[in-house]
């Protein structure tokens, strides 16, 4: 299926080509001297398997070359003439490449294997020419049908040129022996990997569980209305921005960007929300532990976009300027009801936050990114008074294809606001409830809530929460209250 695909793909732009009375984009020479590299040195085999796909190779023959000395790396077999035509035999492929003269040539064509580098970016960049005329093919021909809805034609052609120029390509069914190849490297690059193979969340009890937010993995954060859902993303946004330099894209339905800029600002500064709104002067020493305290958040790489009711498809063309843009590790949607589904599911609210949630999942695969996804909770989570309020699963509103897309379910419960402590301290307990975790275990997070500060903390220990002095040792591993230089 995938080499129909390819001869088709080939054929558009040789047709193209034809028409336009100019050559396709290839390098045949170049080709000739990287396989003819392999033959030789074991070396440029390694770089030459991990940066180049079959479809770097203009040529036939020189593809169907590249694959049997893919599958031989796939064998842990060695590479060169006769291990090559024999491979070619089994495939029953030696004479639609010319017979093994073709192969034993190659050995005599290499510029220098010192090269290889340059020889392997050359092919890449032929090769994305050539998948960027395909596209705009596909593109021009979509353009013309109008049974093709305006959004899907956007995120279509969207896809198209994102595949192109990243080189990403639709796989097909692979053999278990290369899956378990790419399964062990990825495994040796983990084992390589100081700290969390995931983006942080800053909150290391979190952290400890999830390893970090992972790449393609839909999160669901959840809770009740006002409970701190924006609250707890901001933290998150920006311990992962700040404080690890993870570029984070913040989506914000509901709020503006002022508003949310106010929130973290407060969150920064550890000054009073209300002196951050202007309904208090500040003091001059205010405004500069103010100043002093933003220095980081403002070079941070945290993008924020506004947009209300966005529709899904504009989300995704937004998601993937931004991850190809801005290298984006972490997208967080505030909120997930709020976005506008396919234009055809008007009218039927279940199936369009079912059509929204599968995107969103589909996005994070496609993109190879996280994607938190806030959402809100039904009533039936304040009337459950027989555990304590705390929600379940069933809770998620309006769909329960959110539950079933999500890797990770997250669940903000305070039972403050259910009416459920008395005091002030208990005001502040906060559980972060991990409900689902497709990869990991569930477990329960006690944490605090400071709502003047706009911040979630941990409770370092019980002796801590205790004493005066907690409030300048929490969250002690990814604290962010900043203290003015000329302090």
């Amino acid at each position: 299926m995938a080499e129909r695909r390819k001869k088709a793909s080939d054929d558009v732009v040789a047709q193209i080509g034809r028409e336009l009375g100019k050559t396709p984009p290839q390098a045949l020479d170049v080709e000739e001297a990287v396989l003819g590299a392999m033959l030789l040195e074991p070396r440029c085999i390694d770089e030459a398997v991990d940066e180049l796909k079959p479809n770097c190779f203009f040529s036939e023959r020189h593809r169907m070359i590249f694959e049997a000395m893919v599958s031989l790396v796939n064998e842990h077999q060695p590479i060169d003439s006769v291990t090559v035509v024999n491979k070619l035999i089994q495939q029953d492929r030696l004479e639609d490449v010319g017979g093994p003269g073709i192969v034993a040539d190659l050995a005599g064509k290499v510029g220098s294997a010192a090269h290889i580098e340059a020889y392997l970016r050359i092919l890449k960049q032929k090769a994305i020419q050539r998948d960027l005329i395909s596209a705009a093919h596909d593109i021009l021909n979509d353009s013309y049908n109008d049974e093709i809805k305006l959004d899907v034609l956007v995120d279509r052609a969207q896809t198209k040129v994102f595949n192109a120029t990243e080189g990403g390509e639709k796989h097909s069914v692979q053999d278990i022996g290369t899956v378990i190849s790419k399964a062990m490297e990825r495994l040796q690059q983990l084992q390589s990997i100081s700290g969390y193979s995931g983006v942080p969340s800053g909150f290391p009890s979190l952290d400890k569980i999830t390893n970090g937010w992972q790449k393609s993995d839909l999160i669901i954060l959840a809770a009740r209305p006002s409970v701190g859902k924006t609250a707890f993303a901001l933290n998150l946004a920006r311990n992962a921005a700040v404080d690890h330099n993870r570029p984070v894209a913040f989506f914000s339905l509901e709020m503006s960007s002022i508003q949310l800029a106010s929130r973290l600002m407060t969150t920064e500064s550890g000054l009073s929300a209300d002196k951050i709104k202007g309904g208090i002067k500040l003091e001059n020493d205010e405004w500069v532990l103010l100043e002093q305290s933003l220095k980081r958040l403002q070079k941070a790489p945290l993008y924020i976009d506004e947009t209300p009711g966005l529709p899904i498809m504009e989300f995704r063309s937004k998601a993937k300027n931004l991850v190809n843009q801005k290298k984006v590790e972490l997208i967080i949607v505030d909120y997930l009801q709020l976005m506008q589904g396919p234009t055809e599911l008007k009218g039927v609210r279940e199936q369009e936050v079912a059509a929204i949630s599968r995107m969103l999942k589909a996005t994070a695969k496609e993109l190879n990114v996280a994607i938190i996804a806030l959402s809100q909770l039904s009533r039936e989570s304040v009337k459950r008074q027989g555990s304590q309020g705390k929600p379940v699963l069933s809770d998620l509103r309006e769909s329960g294809s959110i539950e079933q897309d999500a890797d990770v379910v997250v669940f903000i419960h305070r039972p403050d606001f259910l009416g459920l402590t008395e005091g002030e301290v208990d005001k502040e307990k906060t559980q972060i409830i991990i409900a689902k975790h497709r990869n990991g275990e569930t477990k329960d997070i006690d944490m605090l809530f400071k709502g003047e500060k706009v911040k979630f903390v941990e409770i370092a220990d019980t002796l801590y929460s205790e004493t005066p002095e907690y409030e300048s040792s929490m969250n002690t591993v990814s604290s962010y209250d900043i203290i003015p230089e000329e302090m």
